[in-house]
């Protein structure tokens, strides 16, 4: 494998600018200024048809087919079926409180978060099923025929056995339901298969798991030996006010950036390991990103939204396609004599869930 980026020539490309996703961006704002927020669905699908239609895989265009209506739909779809009957929980939640049922509302308050916890798993996957449905290539698209309410329990399960072990068993909930997610997908007449193994994750999980701990015990130890160091009262004060000084530039480097670096260490292994396991038909996927690539993608993204007092928020949707397709790959052969319509159920409505519990994915 040649690994000269000037020389490969890879299966994705991306041949979009700024400038022109500018044009999209600026009216895409102002327009949801105006309508206080109602645009953004019609936004949302603006801004993927442009990025889709410059993107290439293996020289034909990407095709987003999706609606605007149709995310508009499904958020009102959320907002009537979830949203108001959560409302009337926490109403009836607090006049059990006043009555004195404090035991009830409290079963009534755990049974509404259990039932949202939920509700996000089955929305991660309902997500990806509709985005699939949506981008077409040679006029084929992808899909699933699962409605994915099985997935939102094994999220349910998965992600409690992740964090009971002291969470050390987070990279294997996790690595577990990106598998069972794209297990359940399919493009055109084939399946996805998606066999990632979480072991290899465990050396970048405790880096960041112990930074914490690294980080608390040697500030505890700065904290003793300044304070067995003073001669007399005064000395022990002075130092005593040196330390606890550095004590504060210390929670603040550990918490703003060594935390988050270590975090993105870890997501960038992830992402590369979970990625690689992806398989379709005679293809196979890689995703070459490392975490250098991720630490400056991040910095350059926090940079960009300081310097122009949160205008250039507008671009992260480019930013972070291009940053995803730059470093995305696949190898293999396609037979497109052996191509034909996925006949997966198609939604007629669109990301709701995903927009009420504000998770996602690159």
């Amino acid at each position: 494998m040649n690994d000269d980026p000037a020389q490969r020539h890879s299966a994705f490309r991306f041949h979009g600018n700024w400038q022109e996703f500018a044009r999209i961006a600026f009216p895409n704002l102002l327009l949801t200024i105006v309508t206080l927020g109602i645009y953004r669905f019609w936004a949302t699908t603006r801004e993927r048809e442009y990025l889709w239609s410059k993107t290439d895989f293996i020289d034909e265009r990407l095709e987003w087919t999706g609606r605007g209506i149709e995310l508009f739909i499904g958020f009102i779809m959320v907002f009537l079926l979830i949203g108001l009957p959560i409302i009337v929980i926490q109403f009836i939640s607090q006049g059990l409180i006043f009555r004195g049922q404090t035991a009830v509302a409290g079963i009534v308050t755990i049974a509404m978060f259990v039932l949202l916890f939920y509700l996000s798993g089955v929305a991660y996957f309902r997500a990806l099923r509709y985005r699939l449905s949506r981008t077409y290539w040679r006029g084929i698209r992808g899909g699933s025929n699962n409605p994915g309410f099985g997935y939102g329990l094994s999220y349910m399960w998965k992600n409690f056995v992740g964090v009971l072990p002291i969470f050390l068993l987070v990279p294997w909930s996790m690595i577990s339901l990106w598998n069972e997610r794209w297990n359940s997908m399919s493009f055109g007449p084939h399946s996805f298969e998606s066999t990632a193994r979480w072991q290899p994750l465990m050396k970048r999980y405790l880096l960041f798991y112990l930074v914490p701990f690294l980080l608390f015990f040697g500030a505890i130890t700065l904290a003793v030996a300044a304070a067995t160091s003073g001669a007399d009262i005064g000395a022990l004060g002075g130092a005593g006010m040196a330390v606890g000084g550095i004590l504060v530039v210390i929670a603040i480097l550990g918490l703003y950036i060594i935390l988050p670096l270590a975090a993105l260490a870890y997501y960038s292994k992830y992402f590369r390991i979970a990625v690689g396991g992806l398989r379709l038909h005679n293809l196979e996927f890689e995703f070459r990103a490392r975490a250098p690539n991720w630490i400056l993608f991040f910095l350059a993204n926090m940079a960009i939204v300081i310097c122009t007092l949160g205008i250039g928020y507008i671009f992260m949707p480019y930013r972070n396609w291009k940053f995803f397709i730059d470093h995305l790959e696949a190898y293999g052969e396609i037979n497109i004599d052996e191509l034909t319509q996925s006949e997966t159920v198609v939604s007629k409505h669109g990301e709701g869930l995903l927009d009420a519990f504000d998770v996602g994915a690159i």
